[in-house]
């Protein structure tokens, strides 16, 4: 039943974004909505910026009509597996970022209120219980008190928000990091039976699916072109710390799934995050504004060397795959701690080889 659902639901959120996007598309081009090229950025076209309007819409009227249409046909169905009020809050929070990510991409906000915005909108989910209460065994560590799981969960999700964010800089990256996320999500939640994050993912994947076929292979001169946007980015972002925390809450003991959930979690935004926390470093080492825009994320250092948007794209998603499946393996063997530590020096050996390339293509 379950799995029925989530196939109608993705289906559903994919004919919704179909229908949105060409009009988004067409307003935007017509009202020269543009994201334009400047010594930052990529692209060197004038391109609109709004695909991630599509995105809130579609995931929720997809999910309300799925749902709805389960419990008409079947009244025992058990849908509510999440206490009312983490969802009710949820969407609060999710409806806030969006409208400040319309804002933004329609007449900019500046990074103090968006941060606000990401801070207010984090703490009705932490609120609401939606947070990290369990470090599942981490540096020996497993059940967190209030004290320390809600200011660790608030500020967690307000860097996940912007992880999500900052890495959708090259067409398909963010959109291709959050299918490839929220697919394993996905069989994770279908595994367990929960289905309001079972439905909720696959909505997701849904209009991200379509949302990229745009992006990666979308035509200016045809109008058919898009960006994401703040709107959709931060709106993906905070979808992904929700589901990631409520997948830390999960007992999987009770889904026959013995992997352990944190160490998936990681593994899912092991690299947008830790190339946050590498840009970061890097500008705070240069004495520069951690927060404002460069181009030293991992994708800019990519096309530094001369692979092309594709090939990129290809790269990261290609690595992030097999930290995933590397991370999911040593599990079995080792615990969490340990895998962290070989990720974390992996990651380092990587930078240091990718450094070393730039130093001589710049010599």
């Amino acid at each position: 039943m379950l799995l029925v659902l989530a196939l109608s639901v993705f289906i559903l959120s994919a004919l919704l974004t179909r229908l949105l996007l060409p009009a988004v598309c067409k307003i935007s081009y017509q009202k020269r909505l543009f994201d334009f090229s400047d010594a930052r950025k990529i692209h060197s076209n004038s391109i609109p910026r709004l695909g991630g309007v599509a995105f809130t819409p579609a995931v929720i009227t997809s999910v309300s009509l799925v749902s709805g249409s389960a419990l008409l046909v079947n009244e025992h169905f058990q849908l509510v597996d999440i206490p009312l009020p983490k969802i009710l809050f949820s969407l609060s929070a999710l409806l806030l970022l969006y409208f400040i990510g319309v804002a933004d991409d329609l007449i900019g906000v500046g990074y103090r209120a968006k941060f606000g915005a990401q801070f207010l909108s984090s703490a009705l989910v932490v609120i609401s219980g939606v947070r990290l209460d369990n470090l599942h065994g981490l540096f020996g560590i497993y059940a967190l008190s209030a004290y320390i799981s809600i200011p660790l969960s608030l500020l967690l999700l307000v860097f996940i928000i912007n992880a999500m964010n900052l890495i959708d800089g090259i067409d398909g990256l963010s959109s291709g990091l959050a299918i490839l996320i929220f697919s394993f999500l996905g069989c994770f939640f279908i595994l367990g039976g929960d289905s309001v994050a079972t439905l909720t993912t696959f909505a997701t994947i849904g209009t991200l699916a379509l949302f990229f076929y745009y992006n990666v292979f979308g035509n200016v001169e045809k109008q058919r072109k898009i960006f994401m946007g703040d709107c959709g980015s931060l709106t993906i972002g905070l979808l992904t710390g929700i589901l990631i925390f409520h997948l830390c809450q999960t007992e999987t003991s009770s889904t026959g799934i013995t992997f352990n959930p944190l160490l998936l979690s990681f593994s899912l935004l092991m690299i947008p995050c830790l190339d946050v926390l590498r840009v970061m470093a890097g500008r705070l080492r240069r004495k520069q504004n951690p927060f404002m825009p460069d181009k030293t994320h991992l994708h800019h250092c990519l096309l530094a060397l001369g692979y092309s948007q594709s090939r990129t794209l290809f790269t990261i998603l290609t690595v992030t795959l097999f930290f995933i499946l590397l991370n999911l393996g040593l599990s079995f063997l080792t615990d969490i701690t340990t895998i962290l530590l070989i990720d974390i020096i992996l990651w380092s050996v990587g930078n240091f080889c990718l450094n070393r390339l730039l130093k001589r293509l710049k010599n």
